[in-house]
C-alpha cells in the first residue's frame, strides 16, 4: 500500500493538518492551481485522517455535504478485508469543478444510523463462464482483458492470446457488463440502445496494454492468470491481475497490473509493477494498436505532455478515442513495431509503472470530435502535474 499511498498526490489529493477535533463533524477545503474544469474530481482522504479528527467514527456512518447542504456519493475502501479487528484504507467522493474554480468546500459529519449505499457507478468482475474474460465499467466506457481459458481448447475457434486491452462503448449511464454478457457474444456486437462491442483488440495492445520493449522488439505476457477484486463502487472500483513470467530478451519478467477505475472519468489509472531480475531497469512500452477496422488518422504523440492519442472510424457506427497519459516525469520516447505505437517508460524491478488509458465514444454524446479527445487528454496531463489540495479546520 506504500506505493499507492505515495501516488495520491498526483492522482487524488494531498491531505493537509490544519486542526485536530473531537467534534461530530469536520470541514475541509479543496483548491488547485489550474483554470480548467476539472470534472469527476476525485477527493481521496486517507482513513487515518479522519478518525484523527472523528474519534470513534465508523465508515459506513459518515456523510458528505457540499457548500450548498447537497448530499454527496461517498464511499470508503478496504483493501485488508482479512484484518479480523477491521481496516479501512480511504474515505473518498466527488466534486465537478468548473472552469475558474479553485476551490470548493465541504462537511463530513458522523450519523446516528448507517448511511444507505448510493448506486454504483463503476463495477469489475471475473467472467469465467465466457472463458476467463475480466470485464469491467464506470458510467461512461467499459472494458475487458482476456483470462487463460481463451488460450486454451475449450475456446475453439476463437483461441487467442492477448494482453491487450478491449474496448465496449456504452451510450448509458448505468451499468451494462452483467446485461451484456447474458445477451451471448454475437448479441453484444449489435447496438440496440445501450451500445455495443465494436472494438477489435486480437493480439495489439489495445487501449493501453503493456510489454517490454527491448530497442527494436516488443515482448508482451500471455493472458492473465489470476485476478481479484479490492473495491467494487459506487465511485471507485479497484482490482488487480497478474500474469505468469515471460521472457523478454533474456530478461524473466512478472506483472502485476492494478486498475483504478473512478465514475465519470474516461480514463482509468493503471499501475503495472514489474518483476524481474539479471537487469538494473527495463524499458516498459504501453500501446495502441496500428491495424483496426478503420483509421481517420493514426497515433497523435504529445511528447510534451506525455500522452498518445487515436481517434479511429467504425462507420456506420461512429468513431471512438484511445488514449495514454503518464505520469509526470515518467516519459521515455515514442516506439513502435508492426502492430503497435508504443509510449516509454523505465522501470525498476517492484516498482510500479504508472500510467492512465481509456476511450470514447462519439455516440455516447460526450466526445464528439478528435480535436474535443486531445482537448480531454490534455487537460488530464495538467490536471496530473496540478493535484488538488485539502485543508481541514474545525468549524466554529
Amino acid at each position: 500500500m506504500t506505493t499507492f499511498r505515495h501516488f495520491l498526490a498526483l492522482t487524488g489529493a494531498l491531505a493537509t493538518v490544519a486542526v485536530s477535533s473531537a467534534a461530530d463533524k469536520i470541514t475541509l477545503t479543496t483548491t488547485h492551481d489550474l483554470g480548467i474544469a476539472r470534472p469527476a474530481e476525485t477527493i481521496v482522504i486517507p482513513w487515518t485522517d479522519i478518525i484523527s479528527r472523528l474519534p470513534g467514527a465508523l465508515p459506513d456512518h459518515l456523510t458528505v455535504r457540499d457548500a450548498q447542504g447537497r448530499l454527496l456519493p461517498s464511499q470508503y475502501t478496504n483493501f485488508k478485508p482479512d484484518v479480523r479487528e477491521g481496516h479501512v484504507d480511504d474515505f473518498l467522493f466527488q466534486h465537478d469543478f468548473a472552469a475558474g474554480e479553485k476551490s470548493a468546500s465541504f462537511t463530513i459529519e458522523m450519523t446516528a444510523d448507517p448511511v444507505p449505499p448510493f448506486p454504483s457507478k463503476t463495477f469489475a468482475r471475473h467472467v469465467p463462464e465466457r472463458l476467463d474474460d475480466f470485464a469491467w465499467e464506470n458510467d461512461l466506457v467499459a472494458h475487458r482483458m482476456y483470462g487463460q481459458a481463451l488460450d486454451s481448447p475449450a475456446a475453439g475457434g476463437s483461441r487467442m492470446i492477448s494482453s491487450g486491452i478491449d474496448v465496449w462503448s456504452k451510450r448509458v449511464g448505468y451499468p451494462i457488463v452483467d446485461r451484456w454478457y447474458l445477451k451471448g457474444h454475437d448479441n453484444y456486437h449489435k447496438d440496440t440502445g445501450e451500445g455495443l462491442d465494436i472494438y477489435s483488440v486480437e493480439t495489439t495492445r489495445g487501449a493501453g496494454g503493456t510489454g517490454v520493449w527491448d530497442g527494436g522488439k516488443l515482448h508482451v505476457s500471455h493472458n492473465w492468470k489470476t485476478a481479484r477484486v479490492l473495491a467494487n463502487g459506487p465511485l471507485r472500483t479497484v482490482f488487480e491481475l497478474s500474469y505468469d513470467a515471460w521472457d523478454a530478451n533474456g530478461v524473466k519478467v512478472t506483472e502485476t497490473k492494478r486498475f483504478i477505475v473512478d465514475a465519470g472519468r474516461y480514463l482509468d489509472e493503471i499501475q503495472s509493477t514489474f518483476t524481474f531480475t539479471g537487469a538494473p531497469e527495463i524499458t516498459v512500452a504501453v500501446g495502441l494498436p496500428k491495424k483496426t477496422k478503420a483509421r481517420s488518422f493514426g497515433s497523435i504523440p504529445n511528447e510534451k505532455s506525455g500522452w498518445l492519442a487515436q481517434w479511429e472510424n467504425y462507420d456506420p457506427h461512429g468513431h471512438i478515442g484511445t488514449g495514454l497519459v503518464l505520469q509526470p516525469g515518467g516519459f521515455a520516447g515514442f516506439a513502435q513495431d508492426e502492430r503497435n505505437h508504443l509510449i516509454l517508460v523505465k522501470a525498476k524491478s517492484g516498482e510500479p509503472v504508472r500510467y492512465f488509458a481509456g476511450a470514447a465514444w462519439d455516440k455516447a454524446g460526450g466526445i464528439k470530435s478528435g480535436a474535443a479527445w486531445e482537448e480531454y487528454l490534455n487537460a488530464w496531463a495538467q490536471r496530473l502535474a496540478s493535484p488538488v489540495k485539502i485543508t481541514f479546520k474545525t468549524p466554529n
